[in-house]
């Protein structure tokens, strides 16, 4: 299923559009590095799910390594790891966040 919603002609052209308003990647943007997006992540995991798929307040710009290592890394761990350049955790979640 979630095969088919990828390659789906609509989403090309909604994540293009995406990533043209939201040119840079958000987390890197968290610790100060202005890096191009490439991905369209989805926040939440849809699992197949073509609300959650479909949802651009569930979507994200990401650059490929964020997509790849930080944001998997925070799906199997429950929290973002790493600060930003003043030293606060980008964890929104993080202790010290709150």
């Amino acid at each position: 299923m979630a095969r088919r919603l990828y390659n789906d002609p609509r989403w090309r052209t909604q994540r293009l559009a995406f990533l043209q308003r939201h040119p840079l990647c958000v987390l890197c943007l968290e610790v100060d590095r202005l890096t191009p997006a490439t991905v369209v992540d989805h926040k939440v995991p849809h699992r197949g799910d073509p609300g959650l798929f479909w949802s651009q307040s569930n979507w994200q710009a990401l650059c490929k390594p964020c997509h790849d290592g930080v944001k998997q890394q925070a799906e199997k761990s429950g929290g973002l790891r790493g600060s930003d350049r003043s030293g606060q955790p980008v964890d929104p979640e993080h202790h010290w966040n709150r």
